[in-house]
């Protein structure tokens, strides 16, 4: 795979995007189904050749695309969505350090990988192994990422088991970020260029 800023942009976009998806689905119990299966789609594809292969087409990744322009512009973003970002990324770090989860991870997505395939990566039972497979490794990190959202719908294990799974695929945006050369010293250094790399990708 390349490095280039278009590269780190794609995957912010994708993380962005998921973590979009774990608020919407938090506050009102209703995900953006396309969005989901999107960013599910991505914790599949381990050994993609390029980081838009990763998200199949980056026409895929408009609405994260959109929401990371209003991140550097330094429009009107959401806090709470800024604050989850953040939480990822810096889960990311520990977790990519930590050699018996990644390998547990990767060994239990490539079983898990044709139930995907053939039923789709939003099925019930792969939506619920993702969740459990979050739970037992990265949710076992320090400190667990805190997902605020209304309490009726919090309280369904349904809607848990979506969250989770979404968070996994946030990690994976966020180790392609960082396998991309992305790190946290982009957001002081190379905001124009990435904010040029988005515009050049939405029009």
């Amino acid at each position: 795979m390349s490095n280039s800023i278009d590269d780190r942009v794609l995957a912010l976009a994708g993380l962005l995007q998921a973590l979009a998806q774990v608020r919407r689905i938090a506050e009102t119990g209703q995900p953006d189904s396309a969005q989901v299966q999107y960013s599910l789609d991505t914790v599949f594809r381990i050994d993609a050749a390029s980081a838009e292969a990763v998200y199949g087409d980056a026409s895929t990744l408009r609405p994260g695309l959109r929401q990371l322009r209003d991140y550097l512009s330094k429009g009107n973003k959401d806090e709470a969505l800024g604050r989850l970002t953040l939480a990822v990324l810096q889960l990311e770090r520990r977790f990519v350090r930590n050699d018996a989860m990644t390998n547990t991870v990767q060994t239990r997505l490539k079983q898990l990988s044709s139930t995907a395939q053939t039923q789709g990566s939003t099925a019930p039972e792969v939506v619920t192994d993702l969740a459990k497979l979050y739970t037992d490794t990265v949710s076992q990190l320090r400190p667990r990422v805190m997902v605020q959202g209304n309490p009726h719908y919090l309280g369904q294990a349904s809607v848990v088991a979506e969250i989770r799974s979404l968070l996994m695929a946030a990690v994976r945006s966020a180790v392609l970020w960082r396998q991309m050369g992305g790190s946290l010293w982009d957001f002081v250094f190379q905001r124009r260029a990435m904010a040029a790399a988005v515009d050049a990708r939405i029009g």
